[in-house]
């Protein structure tokens, strides 16, 4: 049968719903199987797809034998006795297969709807199946989606690929107001296969998104000239990352920066307006504690217990308060994005127990 309308109508679907045209062809061909069996009984048909011809073709299968078996699985070949065989065709023998071209076109309604059923059906599982591949690979990374649906405890997105995903408000950013038809950033954390669709679990809040858009909008990070070597977060508020350069040449907080503050501008402006410090990694722990109380300046760091990784920092008594930061922020940042306990101590204590001469 020639239907050059079928094949410019798999083609629309296979880019409709993100699969490959093959796919949909699978489909059909499981459609025609299995309308087939409801009709003759048994699944002993071969159904051909031509596209290059726009042609589609059915025969029903039958193994030629001498006589029939009493009983015949329902997945086995049908049978044609030899005598019944060689009036379709003298040569016919034992053994040989037996095809004979089908219609498709006198195919019953009852038949037609279980056949377009079945190909509906297994392309609807196809794109699930393709959504899953795409998005796992995803596992980690940001995606954007657009906002599509704005409820009382959550927001929806759509993702692409046939996938809608919720994001809990808590898992949004203080400053985040978002609106249906908005683009938004998301962190997806986890992807699951389940009886529907694939399940996508996203977050704005998880730290590694800053890390994401770090990437995405600093090249010098994604080629690995630049390494992030710690990062902390208060979702919404403020971030701590620590920089390493793996060229000499290259300022690592300046590239960051970028000219006139361009680019940590982008990333701040895509995590809503939360504050972005940047600070230079060192190998030296003493350099490395200092950098991180950052924007504080730092007298000494003193009494550094490398086994425990903890320190004693000394710092002006007027950046006693900026060390320590609202309710103790920035030192919070600063010990977990480098990794050392750091207890802050101002200049004139120091001087008193004789730490500092």
């Amino acid at each position: 049968m020639i239907n050059k309308a079928f094949f410019e109508f798999a083609e629309e679907v296979a880019k409709d719903k993100g699969i490959t045209v093959e796919d949909v062809y699978e489909s059909f061909k499981k459609g025609l199987m299995n309308s087939f069996k409801k009709e003759y009984g048994n699944s002993s048909c071969e159904v051909i797809i031509d596209p290059d011809h726009h042609e589609i073709s059915m025969y029903s299968c039958h193994v030629v034998v001498e006589a029939l078996s009493e009983e015949l699985d329902e997945n086995a070949m049908a049978e044609i006795l030899l005598e019944d065989a060689k009036k379709i065709k003298s040569s016919y023998k034992v053994g040989d297969i037996v095809k004979q071209a089908i219609n498709i076109k006198d195919f019953n309604r009852t038949l037609a709807s279980a056949t377009k059923s079945v190909f509906t059906q297994g392309n609807r599982t196809r794109q699930r199946e393709v959504a899953y591949e795409h998005f796992k690979e995803l596992e980690n990374e940001m995606v954007r989606g657009t906002i599509t649906n704005i409820k009382e405890n959550y927001v929806m997105i759509d993702l692409g690929y046939g996938v809608v995903t919720s994001i809990a408000k808590s898992e949004l950013l203080p400053n985040d107001n978002p609106q249906i038809g908005d683009g938004i950033n998301v962190y997806i954390r986890k992807v699951e296969m389940t009886t529907k669709d694939p399940k996508v679990s996203v977050s704005r809040t998880d730290r590694a998104l800053v890390t994401r858009l770090m990437e995405n909008y600093i090249p010098e990070i994604k080629s690995g000239i630049i390494e992030i070597k710690g990062i902390a977060r208060d979702p919404g508020d403020r971030s701590k990352i620590a920089l390493y350069s793996n060229d000499p040449k290259v300022d690592a907080i300046g590239s960051c920066v970028g000219e006139g503050g361009s680019r940590i501008r982008e990333i701040v402006n895509a995590l809503g307006g939360e504050k972005v410090d940047l600070y230079k990694w060192s190998e030296n722990p003493e350099e490395l504690i200092s950098n991180s109380l950052q924007p504080a300046n730092v007298t000494k760091v003193l009494s550094v217990d490398v086994k425990n990784k903890s320190s004693v920092v000394v710092v002006p008594n007027e950046h006693l308060s900026l060390a320590i930061g609202k309710s103790g922020q920035n030192v919070r940042l600063a010990v977990q994005s480098c990794g050392w306990k750091i207890d802050i101590m101002p200049v004139s204590e120091a001087y008193e127990k004789g730490l500092l001469i």
